[in-house]
């Protein structure tokens, strides 16, 4: 597939800020070229000179002037070069720049149906890509075209029988390059979409290696990557094989060109017919022309692969930002923390039954709703739907009155704090992450946080406090202690509506508790909402929200839930069963909470 012409124009758009130094790119190019045009008659001339017996004089100055032609020419060669990559850098910048700003605006839809390996090296291969094969094609046309048009000119203007015989066969380095080049895209395509496939399987591997150990698959997996990996090198050395025998037949062209001209131009210096320099400076405008010829018809391949390159760039630039902010979409300042749902209906496909099916439900500013339900109720998608990051098919959600469509996204997710079952810290400091979402605050704004989380004391514990590294994914820190950060980071955010989504489930119970009392402090004056399949979590909240079958089926506190609603008081029985027992008569000590730290 040739590169569109639009599509061509929008990669040129990446050139905008740089015109000064394409021009003087182009122009140090073409003067390179120039050069290397003069060389081959001042080479002539002194061998003219030194056939007819002249004086050493003439042999000087020609050597003396090809001196100079060549330390100029380097000299222009090296400057460009270095203007070259300057500018190849500032492109793969922006580039850069606006793919990773698409991504981070792009809606988690995406994201659910690309791995994040592929989207790395579709990333990585795309922009490299294209930088690479628009700078060859964009720097290396021009200079071989002024080479050419000079070399002919001049070629014809030496000995116009030499320059026939050259012109008969000069097409076929083109010509092999037409023939070969469908087939050097689809080679590209195919690799680009093979290297997706395997780095997409090996981040979900790494990402996973706990998995991986737990099962013995590590030879497994290892293996698997390797095969993979061989199976697409060996792609690789088939394209090289036959990227070599295009190149031969190219090489032989120029070979039968030159085995022409040197008979022909000969046979005519024996007859007199020419001199010995016009011979010589012919056979280096031959070896010089073909140098552009093969460039040129290399342009055509390396359009293709720009082409392969340019349709992943614009698979990412050109994903539909189906949650963009309206026109008059407004700031929400300060929100009270009022929240509704109303008649909201929500599908993730078109084709698939409604996960959410007519919630109705009307949260008063400060309340503590929990959601419970089944797994698959639709309990995370009304949070991801309050925190817009999908849109409802029917209904809305509204904050403070305001239809969250109408609400800027960075507005309205500021107000709303989440604690996750899997909270995720970056590899930075503990500081940094508790400062993430206020990088501005104070180290003691960040303790003050971390106390009233209760993460203080085990913080203090590490090697370097609040300088200490938590390691990619948190993983340096235990459960208990990435949730307390994540809480930490929350209340430093101050939100005004909080949702706490199975903050508690994957820790022991001494660490519950202390998790459990951070978020009692966290709560305080927010609207919050808790979603948990442990009831024990939900026992203090206001309303208690059973969500079966896309429906909240029963609403109340939880001891009137209990007697009213017979799945949750089931729930209930479940989770208890087994745990009331009998306490004994003596009384238990009570621990700190820096005990349990």
């Amino acid at each position: 597939m040739d590169v569109p012409p639009s599509r061509l124009r929008r990669a040129t758009a990446f050139l905008k800020g740089h015109k000064r130094w394409v021009v003087a790119i182009l122009a140090l190019t073409a003067a390179v070229a120039l050069l290397n045009a003069a060389e081959p008659l001042v080479l002539k001339h002194v061998i003219d000179q030194l056939a007819a017996g002249a004086s050493p004089r003439p042999l000087a100055i020609g050597i003396g002037v090809l001196l100079v032609l060549g330390l100029l020419r380097e000299a222009l060669a090296a400057h460009s070069a270095t203007l070259l990559w300057r500018t190849r850098l500032a492109v793969h910048q922006s580039l850069l720049e606006a793919m990773v700003g698409r991504l981070h605006r792009l809606p988690l839809s995406f994201y659910r149906s690309e791995g994040v390996g592929a989207i790395m090296t579709r990333l990585e291969r795309g922009v490299h890509g294209f930088v690479e094969a628009a700078s060859e094609a964009a720097f290396g046309v021009l200079p071989a075209l002024i080479y050419l048009v000079l070399a002919l000119s001049v070629m014809f203007h030496l000995e116009w029988r030499l320059a026939l015989v050259v012109l008969v066969l000069s097409p076929f380095p083109p010509l092999i390059a037409g023939w070969a080049a469908p087939t050097q895209t689809e080679r590209e395509r195919v690799l680009l979409a093979a290297w997706m496939r395997i780095y997409s399987r090996f981040n979900e591997v790494i990402s996973g290696i706990v998995t991986v150990k737990s099962f013995t698959r590590e030879e497994e997996e290892k293996r698997r990557f390797i095969d993979d990996v061989a199976e697409a090198n060996q792609r690789v050395l088939r394209g090289v094989a036959f990227d070599s025998r295009v190149a031969a037949g190219q090489n032989l062209a120029v070979t039968l060109a030159r085995t022409a001209a040197l008979g022909i131009g000969g046979v005519l210096v024996l007859r007199g017919e020419t001199s010995l320099g016009t011979l010589v400076a012919f056979l280096s405008y031959v070896s010089g022309a073909f140098g552009p010829l093969q460039g040129l018809s290399g342009v055509y391949k390396t359009l293709r692969s720009a082409s392969v390159s340019l349709d992943v760039i614009y698979e990412i630039l050109d994903q539909q930002e189906q949650l963009g902010d309206a026109a008059d979409a407004v700031d929400l300042g300060r929100a009270r923390g009022d929240v509704s749902f109303e008649q909201v209906r929500f599908s993730y496909r078109a084709d698939q039954r409604p996960v959410l099916d007519g919630i109705d439900l009307a949260i008063r500013a400060g309340e503590r709703v929990a959601i419970v339900g089944p797994s698959g109720s639709g309990k995370s998608t009304m949070m991801a739907l309050l925190q817009r990051f999908y849109d409802p098919t029917g209904g809305r959600v509204t904050v403070d009155g305001y239809d969250v469509r109408q609400i800027r996204q960075l507005s309205l997710r500021r107000q709303i704090g989440v604690v996750l079952q899997e909270s995720l810290l970056f590899d930075d400091s503990v500081a940094a992450n508790i400062g993430y979402g206020r990088p501005q605050a104070t180290r003691d704004e960040i303790e003050a946080v971390a106390r009233a989380a209760n993460a203080h004391p085990f913080v203090e514990r590490l090697p370097e406090g609040y300088d200490t590294r938590v390691g990619e994914r948190g993983g340096r820190l235990s459960v208990g202690e990435r949730q307390r950060v994540a809480i930490a980071r929350a209340l430093l955010k101050d939100p005004a509506i909080l949702v706490l989504d199975e903050a508690t489930s994957a820790v022991d119970a001494e660490t519950e508790a202390l998790i459990q009392e951070a978020l009692d402090r966290l709560v305080r004056g927010r609207t919050t909402f808790v979603i948990a399949h442990r009831l024990a979590t939900v026992v203090g909240a206001d309303r208690v929200c059973v969500l079966r079958n896309g429906r909240i089926t029963a609403a109340a506190p939880h001891a009137e839930l209990v007697e009213q609603d017979e799945y949750y008081a089931m729930l209930v029985e479940k989770q208890s069963r087994g745990l009331l027992v009998q306490l004994p008569a003596f009384p238990m000590p009570r621990r700190r909470a820096e005990d349990l730290g």
